[in-house]
């Protein structure tokens, strides 16, 4: 049974985790898979989601996917209490998990029940393909797929990750409409979630302080 956290922007949503983890998350390990974001310039959201799982109370231990060995890999993930995948680019995060087997590892470990938090690119990387976020993010990035975007499909809809901020405002406007006749898409702002367990999914938003 899946249980995922799928933000646009962890650190901005992080309020919402606990009710999502229970009562037992703190000082559990969250192993933090930053590779979406390596080429990628001026990449603050990473240090941002970091600290936010540090504040939560999770000790967090990096893995760089595109640089670490296969046994690392396996070792990192199956020993971690929750996986956690920072954004960038999910053309060249989806290259990188394919290159070194990670994507099998994480699917297998997310059927086994672990916990999955997903930021961004790491909360789109779980449908079925990633063609969809083509206007959001440079299939560039990721020369050696091919062109073959088909990607960890955990879940059966399509995320669309940073919906009514400015800077992605033309690219949504793009994605649905290409896509919205024929995909399952979900807008989700930064300051909501979409939260799966087993067969449940919904969409929460965090509460806004009064001023």
């Amino acid at each position: 049974m899946s249980r995922l956290f799928l933000s646009s922007y962890f650190s901005v949503a992080a309020d919402l985790f606990p009710s999502f983890a229970g009562t037992d998350y703190i000082g559990k390990k969250v192993v933090f898979i930053p590779t979406a974001a390596l080429n990628e310039r001026g990449a603050f959201y990473i240090s941002a989601d970091r600290k936010a799982l540090k504040k939560l109370g999770l000790i967090v231990e990096e893995l760089e996917i595109s640089s670490a060995s296969y046994e690392k890999i396996k070792e990192s993930i199956s020993a971690a209490d929750y996986i956690f995948i920072a954004g960038g680019n999910t053309f060249f995060l989806l290259q990188e998990l394919k290159r070194k087997g990670a994507d099998k590892l994480i699917v297998e470990e997310i059927n086994k029940g672990k916990p999955y938090i997903g930021s961004s690119a790491g909360s789109a990387i779980l449908s079925k393909d990633i063609g969809y976020v083509r206007f959001m993010d440079s299939p560039k990035a990721a020369p050696d797929l091919n062109g073959d975007f088909s990607s960890l499909s955990v879940i059966d809809f399509y995320i669309v990750p940073h919906y009514g901020y400015f800077f992605f405002k033309k690219a949504i406007e793009k994605t649905m409409k290409e896509f919205s006749d024929t995909l399952d898409l979900r807008l989700i702002s930064n300051d909501q979630v979409i939260i799966v367990d087993g067969g449940s999914v919904e969409t929460v938003t965090k509460k806004r302080e009064n001023k």
